[in-house]
């Protein structure tokens, strides 16, 4: 896997680690973390396990992105593969189905200038089942991760799936 990933072909894209319950609750702030789904304690060992399971992979260090959703920005903190930085293209549609089409767009054309620096270094993306299913076309469980080879656009081409390890 981090011999793909060094590749400029290739992303890690993620399901966000065990959040216990199904969306988020009503009226919730996206920059308040107590008003949303949050990650709960199996999630946070999930998170550090993946971590473990990613440097046995031989990735040390990667350019680590997330959705603004403190459940995404938590199991991209606790993979504790670099600083994270937000990425709006990751955040959640499941509120707004009808974003989904430009989202995805948006998403590629993240995926396109990111690889386009051409660094070596892996690329990873914490984000939400709608958004993983929709470029890929899988429905993925919490802490599962697709490994999407892309073209020069962004676009998806094939994937594997790695199944979360078990904590």
């Amino acid at each position: 896997m981090a011999n793909d990933l060094q590749d400029g072909q290739h992303v890690l894209l993620m399901r966000h680690a065990d959040a216990p319950g199904y969306g988020d609750p009503a009226g919730y702030v996206i920059s308040q973390c107590s008003t949303q789904r949050n990650l709960g304690d199996y999630g946070k060992k999930q998170s550090r396990a993946i971590g473990v399971w990613l440097s046995n992979q031989g990735i040390q260090k990667a350019e680590v992105f997330s959705s603004p959703w403190c459940r995404c920005l938590d199991t991209a903190s606790l993979l504790n593969k670099g600083s994270v930085k937000i990425e709006p293209s990751l955040g959640s549609f499941f509120d707004d189905m009808s974003l989904e089409k430009s989202q995805t767009k948006a998403l590629e054309v993240f995926i396109k200038n990111e690889l386009a620096k051409q660094s070596k270094t892996p690329l990873i993306l914490v984000t939400h089942h709608v958004n993983i299913q929709a470029y890929t076309g899988k429905v993925v469980g919490v802490g599962d991760m697709v490994l999407v080879k892309v073209n020069k656009n962004g676009e998806y081409l094939s994937h594997t799936i790695y199944l979360s390890p078990k904590v």
